[in-house]
């Protein structure tokens, strides 16, 4: 189990940070008034060039997203009330990121900025290629708070199951306090040997014959 879930939180910690790359381009559109031309054009050509990047980069963030999405599933077998609650909402997390950036990120770049027109950086900016630079950034931002939901499931499933093997020993240890207790409440077998009775009955016997 330990595994399993140290598995999932490397993997979402990787395409987390991968996401945090794009905080080049994404920091001038959503977080810097007003949106300026140079802007824009600062951050379309960095979705230009990973447009024009090799290709084995996508096989590997591919082989990187399987391996965290079976691990999920994996666990999500299991089907306890824990793995039911936190990696369902993993489950359901991780596969809006993936719905989005296929849907939406990946067709926006690869269709609107593998080639940009001869430009300075001071020339207006297009406005289909404004509306397409400003959802990337959009939806890069919700791809990566969906990634860290997915790190606070796992932080909380590990919370919930450190939680329960505390109370697992303490109920242990105090059921075997208890049994201690009771044990040593028992009455003491008092054995009564014949040799020890024998001369006081004998002692009680002798003045009624006596008399």
């Amino acid at each position: 189990m330990g595994v399993r879930a140290a598995v999932v939180v490397c993997v979402t910690s990787f395409l987390l940070g991968a996401l945090f790359t794009h905080w080049i381009a994404d920091s001038l559109t959503l977080w810097k008034s007003p949106v300026t031309d140079e802007h824009l054009w600062t951050a379309a050509s960095y979705y230009s060039i990973l447009a024009k990047g090799p290709s084995e980069i996508l096989y590997f963030l591919a082989g990187v997203v399987g391996l965290g999405v079976v691990t999920i599933l994996w666990s999500f077998n299991d089907l306890q009330a824990g793995n039911l609650m936190f990696d369902g909402g993993s489950i359901f997390l991780f596969a809006t990121t993936i719905f989005m950036y296929i849907n939406t990120v990946l067709p926006n770049i690869f269709s609107r900025f593998s080639s940009l027109p001869v430009h300075q950086l001071t020339d207006p900016f297009p406005r289909a290629l404004r509306n397409a630079t400003l959802d990337l950034a959009s939806t890069n931002l919700i791809c990566s708070v969906a990634l860290t939901g997915v790190l606070a499931l796992q932080a909380g499933r590990f919370w919930a199951e450190s939680a329960d093997d505390d109370d697992e020993d303490f109920v242990m240890v105090e059921a075997e306090e208890t049994k201690g207790r009771k044990s040593r409440a028992k009455t003491p077998d008092i054995s009564v040997q014949d040799d020890k009775v024998k001369p006081l009955l004998q002692q009680r016997v002798q003045p009624l014959s006596t008399n």
